[in-house]
């Protein structure tokens, strides 16, 4: 995660971070842990630049497309709102999400 924090702060200069949470997989029959969290930034890019930015920093960190039928997540990078619009409504019911944001937003 490392690396993927490193390549958001170089696209979204005011990029900041939640705490990481670790949570246990959804969709997965993996019994692995997942490492989670959430940044909020601003960006005058469009979301499909946005969507485009973010799969590339996804590929550098060593996904690739055919990992997830396979069930290997090294790397999710999701974008759950822009410009004050929910685009994954499932996600922002999720506790972690939930407290994510919280943090977020209190700390300015």
């Amino acid at each position: 995660m490392s690396l993927a924090r490193r390549r958001l702060s170089e696209l979204f200069a005011d990029i900041r971070f939640s705490a990481e949470e670790e949570t246990a997989p959804l969709y997965f029959r993996r019994p692995v842990c997942f490492s989670n969290q959430l940044a909020r930034f601003h960006s005058d890019l469009c979301v499909d630049r946005l969507h485009a930015c973010l799969k590339n920093i996804e590929r550098e960190a060593g996904r690739l497309p055919e990992d997830k039928s396979r069930e290997v997540v090294r790397l999710d990078i999701d974008l759950l709102m822009c410009d004050g619009h929910v685009l994954k409504p499932a996600d922002m019911e999720r506790d972690y999400v939930r407290r994510g944001l919280k943090e977020l937003m209190n700390n300015g």
